[in-house]
């Protein structure tokens, strides 16, 4: 790191994830991502009080891309059914490219989500947040059944387990069968059949 860039927990953060990348996450520490920035450990401990503490938050950071990539279908303006196939389409992909883009980080993530399982649960609700604002949108276009209160919450979070298999890395070894493409394409119609007004 120049001596005139200021160490920030950004750059902390993407230093981390470029040292569990190369050591995994048995073998990373506080030491490794220093030397990486050129700087102290006590400059890192001075942004995240422990080792734990950062952990939890590169990885919140690399869900929060999930987030953000989502955010359009969210917030667009098309019709909610067609937002809402993006929005799973857009899931499928981004998990199935970061499983078979970077294999050795996601391993790497995968323990790391499950030593933070608080991180994971604010990470589903987020998503599952994002599934009711577009069926909500649904059904004030009259494209979906009117759902309410905590009805809405609940349906969108069937929406989310329904389409697990394509969605949950606990399934990412069936990402890459023939077949996978059909199999998400009849679940989101089925998905959608059920959601549709009577």
């Amino acid at each position: 790191m120049a001596a005139t860039e200021t160490l920030t927990a950004e750059r902390i953060l993407e230093a981390t994830e470029e040292v569990l990348r190369r050591y995994g996450p048995a073998k990373a520490t506080v030491v490794d991502v220093a030397r990486v920035l050129g700087v102290s450990h006590g400059s890192v401990y001075r942004h995240f009080r422990t080792k734990a503490a950062l952990r939890e938050a590169v990885t919140e950071r690399w869900l929060e891309g999930t987030i953000t990539e989502l955010r359009p279908h969210v917030e667009g303006t098309g019709p909610a059914d067609e937002r809402l196939t993006g929005w799973l389409t857009a899931l499928f992909a981004l998990k199935r490219n970061k499983a078979g883009g970077d294999p050795e980080l996601m391993a790497t993530f995968q323990v790391l989500i499950g030593e933070n399982s608080a991180v994971v649960d604010r990470h589903v609700e987020h998503l599952v947040d994002q599934i009711a604002r577009i069926l909500a949108d649904g059904v004030r276009e009259g494209v979906f059944a009117a759902v309410e209160g905590e009805e809405a919450v609940t349906t969108a979070r069937a929406v989310f387990d329904a389409t697990d298999r394509f969605h949950d890395p606990a399934h990412a070894a069936d990402w890459s069968a023939p077949d996978i493409e059909t199999a998400f394409a009849a679940v989101v119609a089925l998905v959608l059949r059920s959601l549709r007004r009577a």
